[in-house]
């Protein structure tokens, strides 16, 4: 046998055992079951933070039975609030957890698209490093961004949050704010975003800051298809995606709700996990890992 024929069989081996692997390469595939309909959802390889936890509290149990407990139609829905399990009607909810928070691990790749499965997270002025909740999650359904609307999607999210906090110091601002606030608390958040991205070029002119930035145009063809909640780009990790039951979003997004965007029928949930093939989760559900497209 020559070395040359060696060589030859020692790669064919080798493609063997490569081509063996990728087909054998697992994920896990989570479902949110709900009255509503099921949701399936991948969660992303890049935060493995959130990904190791939210499977290990799935595994656990820990989410079965909690409420969605805050739901804005044209936003999200959240869920995963420990204390929502035995709540009772008219309590507050949104402040409970594990006893721990998970280090950011925001992406500029992933965004905030409809079906963007999220974490909750403390405001900037408690929580600077932008830490998620341990627990708590939100899933986008978000409004569909016009196309003649589409330099809305180049502002810089987190240059525009410190401008825009220096643009509300201004006591002659208050009259935009005092608007703003107006249409925020009717829930119409389609409005309140397109007034709020008005404002980007008087921000930039009074702050001395400019706020816009370069988009990939997979997130243009995103936010004007599907839609979604480009305002929380940057600030919040995006850690998975719905790629089944995006209708279950529309369903509970729109159920009747109190003053706290509390629903006023309990929107429960169960939350499973389960490991599979990549192949099989692409041929079930059509996700393409990144790697595989």
């Amino acid at each position: 046998m020559t070395v040359r024929f060696v060589l030859v069989i020692l790669a064919a081996a080798c493609l063997m055992l490569a081509s063996g692997c990728a087909q054998s390469k697992k994920d896990y595939v989570v479902t949110i079951k709900t009255s509503y309909g099921d949701m399936v959802a991948i969660l992303y390889d890049e935060t493995p933070k959130h990904k190791e936890n939210f499977i290990k509290l799935a595994k656990e149990k820990f989410y079965d039975s909690l409420l969605f407990h805050r739901v804005i139609s044209g936003f999200m829905i959240q869920g995963g609030d420990p204390d929502s399990k035995k709540a009772v009607a008219g309590q507050p909810l949104g402040s409970g957890g594990p006893g721990y928070t998970i280090d950011a691990e925001i992406q500029n790749q992933y965004f905030h698209e409809k079906g963007a499965l999220s974490a909750a997270r403390l405001g900037d002025n408690v929580n600077p490093t932008k830490a998620s909740s341990g627990s708590q999650f939100y899933i986008v359904q978000g409004t569909v961004i016009p196309k003649q609307n589409i330099e809305e999607l180049r502002i810089d999210q987190g240059k525009f949050n410190t401008a825009f906090r220096q643009w509300l110091t201004n006591p002659a601002n208050k009259p935009t704010i005092d608007t703003l606030n107006t249409i925020y608390m009717s829930g119409d958040m389609a409005g309140y975003q397109q007034r709020l991205f008005a404002l980007v070029p008087r921000i930039e002119k009074e702050t001395g800051t400019s706020v816009t930035k370069s988009l990939p145009q997979a997130k243009i063809d995103a936010y004007t298809t599907a839609g979604g909640a480009p305002h929380l780009d940057g600030e919040y990790t995006v850690f998975g995606k719905v790629i089944k039951g995006l209708d279950v979003i529309d369903r509970i997004a729109a159920v009747t709700k109190d003053g706290s965007d509390r629903p006023l029928e309990d929107v429960r949930m169960t939350v499973t996990v389960e490991e599979l093939p990549r192949k099989k989760i692409t041929a079930t559900y059509g996700y393409q890992y990144p790697a595989e497209k």
